[in-house]
């Protein structure tokens, strides 16, 4: 209350503001996440390019559905004896009628796989015949190793139909939906192999599709400048004996529309076995259904008709009756359901229990990208974004599915095109570390490290929140000096914290405002507040050498 409105005798009391404004750190760590999910609606509203933000797995569960995308494979005899593979010719395939269809077990006579297994003499070889839709999955594994809050972009709901996905413009059209969410700070789209041609055989050509998605969001990224992607490599967990590596048909089709929105983007390799996926995720379900006759030999012999050793009678096993009820589309006489049947055999049948096991293995083969989302929450949370999220174990892994040396990371980590790829290796002792802390800009000496992009992201972006405070506040001196205190006292708890390196406040950061030192009187007099703000950011200890001496005896 002002003196002028003071008209009554009595005691007045006037509040002054002691302390300026100050600024609030924003979250570092809150991934977007796009891809398929297995619902599409929740209490009765539409999902689909929908930012949704999640803060657990158990709601994740409830509003995009819990049940694993039924992946299905296909199921292939590959005999010990057979000859090398070779395609089927027209008039072979004429030979065949819908008998020997019925009753010969599928063998694989257009690909040269490698049996994934093998019963006795014979082996067999297992390939997805659906998309391997892998958002489920990588939601667990970001919770597996620490993830917090994040956001859930839904393209839509599974289509089994699909052996590959073959449009980017789904995952486009979610990028733009998260241009409006200021919250995320990184994006991953684990789906995003998944954009593929199977009849390609040459990388470049197989994901092409996905190399271009991967370059958009890079640009989506740097574009904002306040979040980075989080990139896997496609096919990146077996290499050729000769040609081109996954590394390198990435780093040849990947590139944004400019060279310095690489910083924004960081790349990790190679994929992992997982132990995601529980035996429980696997049944009946997944065997395509094409396989059932090629299936349903392999378990019939493990169980041939019992001999009675009085009379040398056989009959039928009783397993078999179960057997018969797993590929059936409906009860028999006995009433039993498939269900009961996948129970059954899981428990009795060593080639049925076998079979399964190589399935999960097949969806245990995950890309990296979520579980790096995780590893940045928790090195966030627990010791700040300054620091790089490296020399951390992988939760949730048995091994990584190539493994990696001394010599085979000089490359991945400082190739001469500058796109450096961080290497995932396990070590004896210390299990699966994270062992590389680079962007796609390597060569870069001021964006080279990921921790150095996204603290730079953080101070940003706190200091642009906490200044639109100032917005039409009058451009004089005051003003200044209260910007001015406002950001010193943010950077000097930073620098308390760890996240700035100098001996002391003034060689670490610099914070300048005034006419004359960062405007002019032509600034002022157009409405503009310039503030140059200076800092040093925490480099990681990539390299440490350690020098020994010998000397000479001295007693």
């Amino acid at each position: 209350m002002s003196v002028t409105e003071m008209k009554t005798p009595g005691v007045y009391i006037q509040e002054l503001d002691a302390f300026g404004n100050a600024v609030v750190p924003v979250p570092t760590a809150i991934p977007a996440f796009i891809g398929y999910t297995g619902k599409t609606s929740y209490n009765g509203k539409d999902l689909v390019n929908k930012a949704v933000r999640v803060t657990s797995l158990a709601e994740f569960n409830a509003i995009f559905g819990s049940q694993p995308p039924q992946i299905q494979f296909n199921v292939n005899l590959v005999p010990a004896n057979a000859p090398a593979p070779k395609a089927a010719t027209p008039d072979a395939s004429k030979k065949k009628g819908d008998a020997a269809k019925a009753t010969t077990p599928q063998v694989d006579t257009t690909t040269t796989a490698t049996p994934d297994f093998f019963i006795d003499a014979d082996g067999y070889s297992l390939a997805t015949s659906t998309v391997n839709y892998r958002l489920y999955s990588a939601i667990k594994f970001f919770y597996e190793n620490g993830g917090g809050t994040c956001y859930v972009v839904s393209t839509g709901a599974y289509d089994y139909s699909l052996t590959g996905l073959t449009s980017t413009d789904p995952f486009t059209d979610a990028l733009t939906v998260l241009e409006k969410e200021t919250e995320p700070t990184m994006i991953v789209i684990p789906d995003s192999v998944e954009l593929m041609d199977p009849t390609e055989t040459e990388l470049a050509k197989k994901y092409a599709l996905c190399y271009t998605l991967q370059g958009q969001l890079i640009n989506h990224c740097g574009a904002l400048a306040t979040r980075v992607a989080l990139l896997d490599v496609p096919g990146g967990y077996s290499e050729p004996l000769v040609g081109t590596t996954s590394v390198e048909a990435f780093r040849n089709a990947v590139e944004p529309t400019l060279p310095k929105f690489n910083s924004y983007a960081a790349v990790y390799y190679p994929w992992l076995h997982t132990t995601v996926n529980q035996l429980t995720d696997i049944s009946y379900n997944n065997i395509a259904q094409g396989s059932y006759t090629t299936v349903k030999a392999m378990l019939n012999a493990e169980f041939p008709n019992i001999v009675d050793p009085k009379t040398g009678t056989s009959s039928p096993n009783p397993i078999v009756k179960y057997i018969n009820a797993l590929f059936a589309a409906k009860p028999g006489a006995d009433g039993i359901t498939r269900d009961k049947a996948d129970a059954v055999l899981k428990n009795l049948s060593s080639s049925y229990k076998l079979l399964l096991k190589h399935m999960l293995e097949h969806l245990n083969l995950m890309t990296p990208s979520a579980a790096m989302a995780g590893i940045y929450t928790t090195v966030d949370n627990n010791e700040g974004v300054w620091v790089a999220p490296a020399n951390v174990g992988v939760q949730g892994v048995i091994a990584p599915s190539i493994k990696i040396d001394l010599k085979a990371q000089e490359d991945l980590n400082m190739p001469l095109d500058g796109k450096s790829v961080c290497a995932i290796r396990s070590f004896p002792g210390k299990g699966v570390l994270v062992w590389g802390a680079r962007t796609l800009d390597g060569n870069s000496n001021d964006w080279r490290y990921i921790n150095v992009r996204r603290t730079l992201i953080y101070i940003e972006q706190s200091v642009k929140e906490a200044a639109s405070a100032y917005v039409f506040a009058p451009n004089d001196a005051k003003t200044w000096v209260s910007v001015k205190s406002m950001i010193s006292n943010f950077l000097l708890g930073l620098w308390n914290q760890g996240g700035l390196v100098g001996p002391k406040p003034a060689d670490a950061f610099s914070v300048t405002v005034g006419l004359g030192s960062t405007m002019t009187a032509d600034d002022i007099l157009n409405g503009r507040m310039i503030v140059a703000v200076k800092v040093a950011v925490s480099h990681p200890a990539e390299f440490i050498e350690i020098t020994f001496q010998q000397e000479m005896q001295k007693g």
